[in-house]
């Protein structure tokens, strides 16, 4: 047999296991795909649901249920009348409001939806009548229009949720009464805020996706230069986030884990941002090994071997990163550490099983027209990174200098972040209906007209509690819960009193979720458990305000946790305990960089309010495990050249080499992540330019300069205790 029969014969073993390879992802992704397309549909976007059970708004909340068959299952719609107000126009807003749970879903313009034969009142709290209410200054009228939080939580026949059609429908039933009777009407309250966020994480299944899909297959393009190369990676990248999607669809529909829409929309882009990443490492190494070998099938098992240790060190920093996050006590933070997981786990998988099978099969023509041949040359020892590589390595002390000033000025910065939590009303980057009609609502009503703060106390501690809480400024009034609702013209109904407590309804003067009106809380539970120890604050403010105080001790955890776990994975894969501490605090100087430009353009560019206050652990998160990553695919790149050519000349080659790949990585992730602002989310366009800024920070400045300057000026003790760091070169 001939040496060429051999080689074929040799060659088509491991083509068939590529081929069959591929059909078996295809025909997981046939699987999972469309449970990814109905991700959105077991989304949970209430904070109430998030608290842990210890804290007072949700004792608060699990102690009202007793109180009413409907507690905890109202959420309000407060419809907004503005103009001049008669007693016969209260009259027919009124006759208006007893017939409006008869009249069908529609679309915002009034159209019938298609598949869909439900009613408003199929989606409002039961048995409760809807009454409008003058304003003091006869300029409004405003009447509470009471979801239940279970069926408004629902889906409809179309698989769309139940919540904005159910608004959309009020809006344009209102819209139509009020032309026809003077009033302009705008509708608001708690349900159609939610109802426009729904509206707007709406936007991940369709505009989030194709808008990062596009950034990547651009950003691509221009790195390959290839009309075909760039589908592979973006194809490997799509069916990562299928499998990804399918997994967490089947986990949150059973309740095992919590997904949110922010959590959904950061899997997106994460999943492709990473995955994309890692295929660029494989692809890149792949090239140069083309270039050594005549057999497609020796290099990708050369290059296979050479990245599999960084691309798992580092998916496995990210994903012990977020799980981490399984300890916080918030229970949409918890989620995301598993959602995350999932989708870094799937990203490895599929790049290190997929990409390979795909690549082989295609052969060397898939670069075209740069294709590759077996000539021992490659491209990436000439050019920029050479430049800047050896640069550095001339004077190293003078770019680290220069980097860690520019870091430590960006750091200075950080004492002016705003992280101490936004209203619901401020975490839109537009200006919905709802906003508007917010706004308008404070012209006439108290800013907590529609979520009072509750508080649940002792009957015989009612009277002097009722007194306490009128002293505190910031709350306009204070009435006490009753048995049934109060109708205007008629006698006032009893008071309510369950295990001999009763509920006091205290009105704020200001939004019951700004942070004026969270503020306030620690002033009216003070007073109160000072009346009675066992009384119990909660509603709105309440929430937010637990809500601010587990996310803070959510992050004074996790971030500790966080370091101590990458600097031992840094310290096992490098096997240098000097290596890894270095990596590390340049890592976090980067992060606290990050925080600092991101202050100054929240505050003076974009004009945001301020943060949520979560805003530092996300980014933490992902600047720090994925920021890590540059220093991995550097890092073990330069150790594999020290070990043959020394450490000084081994930066400089490693430089050189990853130079190109690992830029072009930071540029798709910091990308991918810039998406997250095409959806109209304060919280998500933070988190997008945090992360995005910060990543390029890293790439372009800390990895491509300040740490190739410290090994240059540190020299063979980077390898500090290993055996590494006993070389003479």
């Amino acid at each position: 047999m001939s040496s060429s029969t051999v080689n074929k014969v040799k060659a088509r073993k491991p083509l068939w296991f590529a081929i069959i390879t591929i059909i078996v992802w295809f025909g997981i992704s046939g699987a999972v795909g469309p449970l990814f397309g109905n991700l959105s549909s077991v989304q949970k976007n209430d904070n109430a649901d998030f608290l842990p059970p210890h804290v007072e708004a949700q004792k608060f909340s699990d102690a009202y249920k007793t109180f009413t068959v409907n507690a905890n299952k109202s959420l309000p719609a407060l419809v907004l009348f503005e103009g001049a107000v008669t007693p016969q126009k209260v009259m027919a807003t009124n006759v208006f409001f007893g017939s409006i749970a008869s009249q069908p879903l529609v679309t915002k313009d009034g159209k019938s939806i298609s598949g869909v034969d439900k009613k408003i009142g199929d989606f409002l709290t039961p048995g409760e009548k809807i009454f409008a209410f003058p304003s003091q200054d006869g300029k409004a009228l405003l009447a509470n229009v009471p979801f239940d939080n279970t069926n408004a939580g629902s889906q409809l026949a179309n698989k769309k949720p139940a919540l904005p059609a159910v608004v959309d429908s009020i809006r344009f039933y209102t819209g139509q009464f009020a032309t026809a009777n003077g009033f302009t009407s705008h509708v608001t309250g708690f349900a159609a805020i939610f109802a426009d966020l729904f509206g707007a994480f709406g936007g991940i299944d369709s505009t989030l996706l194709l808008t990062t899909v596009f950034v990547v297959a651009l950003i691509l393009i221009v790195v390959y230069r290839s009309p075909i190369l760039w589908i592979l990676p973006l194809m490997t990248a799509l069916i990562a986030e299928s499998l990804a999607g399918g997994i967490i669809y089947l986990l949150a529909k059973h309740n095992i884990i919590t997904l949110d829409g922010q959590s959904q929309g950061i899997l997106s882009v994460l999943v492709i941002g990473a995955a994309t990443d890692y295929a660029l490492l494989l692809i890149a190494r792949y090239r140069e090994e083309l270039h050594l070998h005549d057999s497609r099938y020796e290099a990708m098992k050369k290059a296979w071997r050479g990245v599999v240790e960084p691309i798992l060190a580092s998916g496995s920093t990210v994903t012990i990163g977020l799980l981490v996050l399984l300890l916080c006590q918030l229970k949409n933070t918890r989620g995301l550490g598993p959602v995350g997981a999932i989708g870094i786990v799937s990203s490895m998988f599929t790049v290190l099983t997929l990409l390979p099978a795909l690549l082989v099969v295609f052969g060397r023509w898939i670069f075209w027209p740069k294709i590759p041949r077996h000539d021992n040359h490659d491209e990436k020892l000439s050019g920029i990174w050479s430049k800047v590589a050896h640069a550095t390595a001339k004077s190293p002390k003078k770019f680290a200098i220069i980097t860690t000033v520019i870091l430590l000025i960006f750091a200075s910065l950080i004492t002016t972040l705003k992280a101490t939590g936004i209203s619901t009303t401020q975490g839109f980057t537009t200006h919905p209906d709802s906003l508007v009609g917010q706004e308008l609502l404070l012209k006439h009503y108290p800013g907590g007209q529609s979520q009072p703060t509750q508080i649940l106390i002792k009957q015989t501690k009612m009277m002097e509690a009722t007194a306490a809480l009128q002293g505190i400024s910031g709350i306009s009034s204070v009435s006490a819960e009753l048995v049934g609702q109060a109708i205007p013209g008629q006698p006032l109904p009893a008071l309510k009193v369950v295990n001999g407590n009763v509920v006091l309804d205290a009105t704020l003067s200001v939004p019951a979720d700004s942070s004026q009106g969270r503020n306030l809380i620690p002033t009216i539970r003070a007073a109160v458990h000072k009346v009675d120890p066992e009384s119990l604050v909660g509603g709105i403010s309440a929430t937010f305000y637990d809500v601010d105080i587990a996310s803070a001790h959510d992050r004074n955890l996790v971030i500790p946790i966080v370091l101590v776990l990458i600097a031992i994975i840094l310290g096992l894969l490098l096997r240098s305990i000097f290596a890894a501490a270095i990596l590390l605090l340049t890592v976090i100087v980067s992060f606290v960089a990050t925080l600092g430009a991101s202050a100054v353009v929240f505050n003076h560019i974009f004009k945001f309010a301020g943060a949520d206050t979560g805003f530092p652990l996300f980014t933490f998160i992902f600047l720090v495990a994925l920021g890590i990553d540059y220093n991995i695919f550097l890092m073990t790149r330069v150790r594999e050249e020290s070990i043959k050519i020394g450490t000084r000349a081994g930066v400089t080659k490693g430089v050189t080499v990853t130079g190109g790949v690992i830029t072009s990585a930071g540029i798709v992730l910091a990308a991918t992540f810039t998406v997250l602002g095409v959806l109209p989310l304060v919280a998500l366009a933070e988190i997008a330019f945090a992360v995005a800024f910060g990543v390029l920070l890293d790439t372009l400045v800390v990895r491509s300069i300040l740490v190739p300057a410290l090994v240059h000026i540190i020299g063979p003790k980077i390898w500090w205790p290993s055996k590494l760091s006993q070389e003479s070169k």
